[in-house]
């Protein structure tokens, strides 16, 4: 028995591989994260997830049957507050665009670098949404080609003045830390100011908020949205 002096990440992964499942689980374990479930199947990964409440769902995109795409959905139609990665060989526009719409909070790819992965699992932890480094020029791609709700306008034109400037400093990479400095207020506020711009837009991720933003000429596109 181990005297752990912070808690562990609880991984949940859902990947049809099953050697790639048994790599990850192995690279993770000697990080101090903990795969708490590892399933094939989609049904057994929804069913688990529900029962297990895990700190992050590593999902694949390709999987027989179905796609993570629909999982994603699925998780987030079940209410399930845990973030969702999206950890894939895929890197179609497509892809990344409806991982992001549908909630994902980040789309990280199989042959990242291992300490890369880690780093990434532990912002996603603190609140952050990540894409995978080599994903820059896609993402950016992904914010200019039109891919926002058909009344996504009309949502920005509820947010109030002081929101609208959180909402632009989101989309340039700030976290709450940085915005709540540049206008002045508390990490609270902000926090809550965010929670507001969410529920106004129907997005369920910073990353989603950010890219409606940039499509409207708010802020500038970056690769790690915080």
């Amino acid at each position: 028995m181990t005297i752990e002096t912070e808690k562990n990440i609880r991984v949940l992964l859902i990947d049809d591989h099953s050697l790639f499942r048994a790599g990850l689980e192995g690279l993770l374990a000697t990080r101090g994260i903990d795969v708490i479930g590892s399933f094939g199947d989609a049904d057994s990964g929804l069913d688990m997830a529900k029962a297990l409440s895990p700190d992050i769902v590593l999902l694949d995109i390709r999987m027989p049957n179905t796609s993570g795409l629909k999982v994603l959905t699925q998780l987030r139609k079940l209410n399930l507050k845990m973030p969702i990665v999206m950890l894939t060989t895929s890197r179609e526009d497509t892809d990344i665009a409806e991982a992001l719409q549908c909630g994902a909070n980040g789309y990280l790819l199989k042959d990242m670098e291992p300490d890369e992965l880690i780093d990434a699992l532990h912002s996603i932890m603190q609140g952050e949404t990540v894409v995978a480094q080599d994903l820059t020029a896609t993402l950016a791609r992904v914010v200019q080609g039109n891919i926002n709700k058909p009344d996504s306008q009309d949502k920005l034109s509820d947010l109030t003045p002081r929101e609208r400037e959180i909402l632009t400093q989101i989309a340039e990479g700030g976290s709450n830390k940085v915005i709540a400095r540049n206008l002045g207020i508390t990490d609270g506020t902000v926090k809550l100011h965010v929670k507001s711009i969410l529920r106004k837009l129907n997005v369920h991720s910073r990353v989603e908020a950010a890219v409606i933003a940039v499509e409207h000429g708010l802020g500038k596109q970056q690769q790690t949205l915080n």
